[in-house]
């Protein structure tokens, strides 16, 4: 007399489940990462956006005027300077009309969106 069974044996089962569960961790582990790489890429680029940004317009002021700007609002309200304050803090130093003023540009805290 000839047997048959349906579908897999128990311990099977659970080992093909708890494979499944593993792969699918291992990927989101993967995409979690990928994604955290990017953001951090993109959020560099952008401080090094408004760095240049903020070097061309204090550039352009100096030789448009002939001094740099004395203050961060100044660039902003007269050359159009404009960047996310709630995500960079800008520290700028004027230092007088024929020097560089000292410039910083810092991330703020992570922001949740």
């Amino acid at each position: 007399m000839v047997h048959f069974s349906r579908g897999k044996p128990k311990s099977a089962q659970r080992r093909s489940f708890i494979s499944s569960v593993l792969l699918f961790a291992a990927l989101l582990a993967v995409f979690l990462l990928a994604t955290g790489s990017m953001s951090e890429s993109t959020a560099r680029r952008q401080r090094e956006s408004l760095e240049k940004a903020i070097d061309r317009s204090i550039s352009y002021c100096y030789a448009v005027e002939g001094a740099y700007p004395e203050s961060l609002g100044y660039i902003k309200e007269n050359y159009g300077l404009s960047y996310d304050e709630q995500r960079f803090f800008v520290d700028y130093r004027y230092q007088g009309g024929n020097m560089l003023p000292d410039i910083t540009v810092i991330e703020r805290g992570e922001q949740k969106r």
